[in-house]
């Protein structure tokens, strides 16, 4: 049995879509984005109290690059991971982990725009600075990217869900105008039924994009 505790629109969004790039069977719980995470019951299965945490054969993962691993490993003849030995396994390494690069980057701007409920709360500065970072992580994709029709040249993997998650959570705060490469790539694994089937139903956390908070400032 595989169940995943999963909020929409979070970094349990990553391992949904791998899930059913998998095409394993597994069911999900759904936590709202608030206090219930720091509550008994979802300490017990992440004493961080963050999603995402998984249940498998009686025993539960918790850090999202850790589940992309394991999850990977028990299910080799799907394609999505790089064994060891293999010879792209560091490059599918670094791009798996990478996403956690982007990501603490936008989980950052989710705090500003969304967690943050009053603009005197809010910091146009760190805005501006964690918006202006994740455009430096995109110009790494985007270098990678030229002449590749995904991160590995032996084609879609993990990598590809982990950083195309992170990517699909920066793009609310920093656009991917002007970068050619990774945009096609984002339009292309994002066409993906796999992905289609990991967005939320109804709501989720980002309502809209937020570029107007900081773009034209000083």
């Amino acid at each position: 049995m595989i169940r995943l505790h999963h909020v929409p629109q979070s970094r349990s969004m990553r391992t949904l879509w791998l899930l059913h790039e998998l095409a394993v069977p597994f069911e999900v719980r759904e936590w709202p984005f608030d206090k219930t995470l720091r509550g008994p019951a979802f300490l017990a299965l992440n004493p961080a109290g963050r999603v995402p945490a998984l249940e498998i054969d009686g025993e539960v993962l918790w850090e999202t690059g850790a589940i992309t691993e394991l999850l990977c490993e028990r299910f080799p003849d799907t394609g999505m991971g790089r064994a060891p030995g293999h010879a792209e396994r560091a490059q599918w390494l670094i791009w798996v982990h990478f996403a956690e690069t982007i990501s603490q980057h936008a989980a950052a701007l989710t705090q500003q725009h969304v967690a943050l409920y009053e603009d005197s709360m809010r910091s146009p500065v760190v805005m501006k600075i964690e918006a202006k970072r994740i455009e430096k992580c995109y110009e790494a994709l985007e270098g990678r990217l030229q002449g590749r029709e995904y991160l590995l040249d032996g084609g879609f993997s993990a990598a590809d869900i982990s950083v195309g998650q992170a990517v699909y959570m920066a793009r609310h705060f920093a656009r991917l105008d002007g970068f050619a490469e990774l945009s096609v790539w984002y339009d292309r694994i994002t066409a993906r039924p796999g992905f289609m089937a990991s967005l939320p139903i109804d709501g989720g956390l980002y309502t809209r994009d937020y570029y107007a908070a900081w773009e034209g400032q000083s």
